[in-house]
């Protein structure tokens, strides 16, 4: 095992690089556990989704569009309508874990993909295909339109799940890691034009979660998404692997947070996190040897 200072000194290289790459700690203002709610019938207006309950309910299955999962569970509103966040499924008893992955790109690093940088990483994907690691892939519009046959293939897969990541991966909430921030009305179009860019790419596997670029959110955030009906998700485990060097050290990270319900964030750009797939290919098998099952993330809202 590596040393415990290593892993602290990777954990606290993270905050330093969340403004291009969305691994932060996921807090919000004021009252998150208030807000974590109860699983609600799928809400309308998102993806797969049907109309919303008007208080909480166990989930029930969707109308999903063609080749879209049957089930696409949300939580039931926050107190004051306030867009509920989802972390981890704490009631979960057996161990099933969602390792999830940002595919991140900025509204302005057109430039740097035309360079040359990879914002993608074809080797992840097909790693998990691989191992059958059913996850879900959360991906700002702008990624989906740079890498339009991989937004395809990803959305038509039964083995992923494709969520919204913004289009633009600017901030929801001031100050967020330097990331230009979005006003209500600017971030909720932010959203409308990231679900946009996965349909006209064919992606179909979409669901109606959010997560926050940086992680970042308060109750004006929240607010901002409220007619949105998607439920936002954060995490419980860091991974650590952005801009890492050392596969095992991001392996051992994950391996020493994870519980039963645990959602892991990890991320899909070649560039930001060299070694992700490297760290999975160690994580997986381990996982699966303590007896842990891997679940889409629309698995553990619907528990």
């Amino acid at each position: 095992m590596r040393k415990a200072a290593s892993l602290a000194a990777l954990s606290a290289a993270l905050g330093a690089v969340l403004a291009g790459c969305a691994g932060g700690a996921g807090t919000s203002d004021a009252g998150r556990e208030a807000r974590m709610g109860t699983p609600a019938a799928p809400a309308s207006g998102a993806p797969g989704t049907s109309p919303q309950s008007s208080g909480p309910a166990a989930p029930t299955a969707a109308a999903p569009q063609a080749g879209a999962p049957a089930k696409a569970p949300t939580m039931a509103p926050g107190p004051g309508g306030l867009t509920p966040v989802f972390e981890r499924a704490t009631q979960q008893t057996d161990k099933t874990v969602a390792l999830t992955f940002d595919a991140d790109m900025t509204s302005d690093q057109g430039p740097r993909a035309a360079g040359g940088e990879q914002f993608d990483n074809p080797g992840l994907i097909s790693a998990l295909r691989t191992l059958k690691v059913p996850s879900t892939i959360f991906m700002t519009g702008r990624w989906a339109e740079e890498y339009p046959d991989q937004t395809k293939a990803i959305g038509t897969d039964p083995n992923f799940e494709v969520a919204n990541h913004s289009y633009s991966h600017h901030a929801f909430k001031s100050p967020c890691y330097g990331l230009p921030a979005l006003d209500g009305a600017a971030a909720r179009a932010d959203v409308d034009r990231a679900f946009a860019a996965f349909r006209q790419a064919g992606a179909v596997n979409t669901v109606p979660y959010f997560r926050f670029p940086g992680g970042c959110y308060d109750d004006q955030a929240l607010r901002a998404l409220s007619t949105a009906k998607v439920t936002a998700v954060q995490w419980d485990v860091v991974s650590g692997d952005a801009f890492a060097s050392d596969p095992d050290a991001v392996a051992e990270q994950v391996l020493a947070g994870v519980k039963p319900g645990s959602v892991v964030v990890m991320h899909c750009t070649r560039s930001a996190a060299p070694v992700t797939e490297e760290a999975v290919r160690k994580i997986v098998p381990e996982l699966r040897k303590r007896g842990y099952r891997f679940v889409k993330v629309s698995e553990l809202i619907g528990k």
